[in-house]
């Protein structure tokens, strides 16, 4: 009898050991599961400083997109002030001509004096040849020059012995250049070779 209930008592106390972790096992595992927090707490902190990053890099490509725009924006706006009021120096030029001729058609008209007329027409043309220079608009040499297609437009020819063949003989209107950039060509009389009588006859 004795020896059944040592017999079960044993068997019970291997049941429980089963059941049971002992002391040194329970110690392993937590010793293994410290191990893998340690593990994952540097991985899940990194993620952590990359999202914070992405987001700083999110924001500053905002900011940078921004002022990329007001700045386009503020680049216009100086564009179109520019070409808005781009000749005002030239126009405040001409005023002082509009003044000279007004004064000089006012004058003619209380005199009746056609010398004080010429006088005022003159003095303007001296003002805006003035104002061209300012602005670097000089004529174009034309006259007892060689024909030149680039600067000159022929609008006839005149026989003549007095000048070498192909030669401006008169200037019917003057050409203009701003800088070295031609904005009107002189329209001019170029000279040809007289055709003597014998040469028209031969041709007859």
């Amino acid at each position: 009898m004795l020896g059944q209930e040592k017999t079960l008592a044993n068997k019970k106390k291997k049941d429980q050991d089963k059941g049971e972790d002992s002391p040194k096992k329970k110690i392993g595992k937590a010793s293994k599961n410290g191990t893998s927090n340690k593990k994952d707490k540097p991985k899940k902190e990194g993620i952590k400083e990359l999202k914070a990053q992405l987001e700083s890099e999110k924001d500053r490509v905002l900011r940078l997109s921004a002022e990329f725009e007001n700045y386009q924006k503020r680049k216009q706006r100086e564009l179109d002030e520019f070409k808005k009021f781009a000749n005002e120096t030239v126009f405040k030029q001409f005023l002082n001509v509009v003044d000279n001729l007004e004064r000089a058609i006012q004058s003619s008209k209380e005199t009746s004096d056609e010398n004080g007329l010429i006088s005022g027409v003159e003095l303007t043309h001296k003002e805006i040849l003035r104002l061209f220079e300012t602005f670097a608009v000089k004529t174009v040499e034309a006259e007892n020059k060689p024909f030149d297609p680039n600067f000159h437009q022929a609008v006839t020819q005149e026989e003549t012995d007095e000048v070498p063949e192909n030669t401006v003989t008169t200037v019917l209107q003057k050409g203009y250049l701003l800088h070295d950039r031609l904005i009107r060509p002189s329209m001019v009389v170029v000279s040809k070779r007289v055709e003597k009588e014998t040469e028209k006859n031969k041709e007859n």
